[in-house]
């Protein structure tokens, strides 16, 4: 008996070290984010009159630590055969490292799918721009700085997406005053804030039309070419989604939703978990695939269950 159970805890201890690896490797497409948790932060300033301050509560999500980098966006168009955005040869902004602009709303929510993520919410792009003070006039503090981002021509082209680490939000996001302008998933509405959810807000069902030229979306967080003024993390900005008019400073990054499981689920889920490690270790593939399935039931979007059941089904092929 004793042999038996120092064979399965071996056994068990393979498997983890498996389902460890196979995790990290899921994990690769969290690569570059960072998750900002649940919780309340003041939206708006007394900057405008668009920009009514109010309190809002988000879940938690995970956002890209940097703006979508040339190489990135290279990648996506390979892949999908996706054409290339205006000054993609322009050799001020078309390196590697440095963001990607020219982008229309609609290439960036295509770019962002092809991720499996989406374009962060105005008031997530906000929230992680503000920290966990949740109020900050910008991602550093209360006081320009000059030499936290990159504004009004001051470099003359966009700096490496990784540029300017001391200018960085409380929740370590790069680049969220100044370099480019960020599209963001919300229609804008001058009045929106007047009116919006204090939960989740997604914006308003439509965008206002400036000049009858068509609805318009947010743009959030100046860029290389923009004055001072449109670096705080409360300043909204707007254009026409397939638009991409002085697009020279126009970029954006992803976010993704992340899904809140309760406490009874998880302990569910881990104890339905060990058990098809047991089985695994046993050699009972049919109660191990059982059990990690009551897991997932669980837990659906457990990464460690996820890939302990890719190990069951490879397994049971053999």
């Amino acid at each position: 008996m004793r042999r038996q159970v120092t064979f399965q805890a071996g056994m068990g201890m393979a498997l983890l070290a498996g389902v460890t690896s196979l995790a990290l490797a899921a994990d690769a497409g969290n690569k570059d984010m960072v998750q900002i948790p649940k919780g309340e932060f003041t939206m708006g300033s007394h900057e405008h009159s668009d920009e009514v301050k109010h309190q809002v509560v988000l879940d938690a999500y995970l956002i890209d630590k940097y703006e979508t980098s040339n190489a990135r966006y290279k990648e996506f168009m390979r892949a999908t055969g996706h054409p290339a955005p205006a000054y993609w040869d322009d050799p001020r902004l078309s390196k590697p490292e440095q963001p990607v602009v020219g982008v229309s709303w609609t290439d960036a929510n295509a770019f962002c799918k092809w991720e499996g993520k989406r374009l962060p919410t105005e008031a997530e792009w906000e929230k992680a721009a503000k920290g966990p003070e949740g109020d900050n006039h910008y991602p550093w503090g209360h006081h320009l700085d000059p030499k936290k981002a990159n504004y009004g021509q001051n470099v003359g082209r966009t700096m490496p997406v990784d540029a300017y680490p001391e200018g960085v939000s409380g929740y370590g996001v790069y680049n969220m005053a100044g370099n480019v302008f960020e599209w963001v998933d919300d229609w804008y509405d001058p009045k929106y804030y007047r009116t919006s959810n204090a939960l989740n807000p997604k914006g308003a069902e439509k965008g206002y039309n400036f000049a009858n030229q068509g609805p318009v979306k947010v743009l959030r967080g100046g860029s290389w070419l923009a004055p001072e003024t449109s670096l705080h993390t409360s300043h909204r900005f707007w254009n026409q989604p397939e638009n991409n008019s002085y697009g020279v400073g126009l970029g954006f990054r992803c976010a993704k939703s992340v899904n809140a499981v309760s406490e009874e689920a998880v302990q569910a889920g881990r104890d339905a978990f060990i058990q098809a490690l047991v089985g695994m270790g046993a050699e009972k593939n049919a109660d191990a695939m059982a059990s990690i399935e009551k897991a997932l039931a669980a837990d659906p979007n457990n990464k460690e269950y996820l890939a302990t059941r890719e190990l069951i089904q490879k397994t049971m092929k053999k």
